[in-house]
């Protein structure tokens, strides 16, 4: 449990830190923008694996469990998943699907929290999960409010057929990889 409140800390302070934008610019203007970003994504990835061996851990030591969410849950958060994994990849191209969704990360985000807090009904999902979900809901305040320019819908279609296939490598990645062997928690049964 601790190695994931540490880890959701770390990440919140990364995050919270970006949009506060004198802090940030002050932090770009002392180490320049590309060691700034290095440093961020460094910070970043360890927080997400700190969260997530931490999650792991927490759940093998057997968390309370809160509420039991019915099998068709599980279905529904896997469908969601897609969707969240579709709108990460719509962040990373020009495309329809991201001027559409206009932040498609934090709306993958905040899909991923909802897909989460359906099917799980454990205390270390409901933490994590619900932590994860109201950081998206204020990062997308704070977008709104320091007036983020939205993205532009390209002329063609090649920008959405890549982050469709994007979004389906993460979802692979996630469903078969991350999830059993970083997590510790199978989401599918071979």
């Amino acid at each position: 449990m601790l190695l994931m409140l540490a880890g959701l800390v770390l990440f919140l302070a990364a995050h919270i830190f970006t949009t506060l934008r004198e802090a940030r610019a002050q932090a770009v203007a002392r180490l320049g923008l590309l060691p700034y970003r290095a440093i961020y994504s460094l910070v970043s990835i360890a927080a997400v694996l700190m969260i997530a061996y931490g999650y792991g851990a927490w759940r093998a030591a057997g968390p309370a469990q809160l509420w039991e969410p019915p099998v068709a849950m599980r279905h529904i958060a896997l469908t969601l998943m897609l969707f969240s994994t579709i709108a990460i990849g719509a962040y990373l191209v020009p495309s329809h699907l991201r001027a559409r969704l206009k932040h498609p990360m934090l709306v993958g985000v905040k899909i991923w929290a909802l897909a989460h807090l359906l099917a799980n009904g454990d205390a270390a999902t409901m933490v994590l999960a619900g932590v994860i979900l109201a950081w998206a809901v204020y990062d997308r305040i704070s977008v709104k409010r320091r007036g983020v320019p939205l993205p532009v819908a390209p002329k063609g279609w090649g920008g959405d057929v890549v982050a469709v296939l994007v979004g389906l490598v993460l979802y692979a990645a996630l469903a078969f990889w991350f999830h059993p062997y970083v997590v510790g928690v199978p989401v599918l049964m071979h």
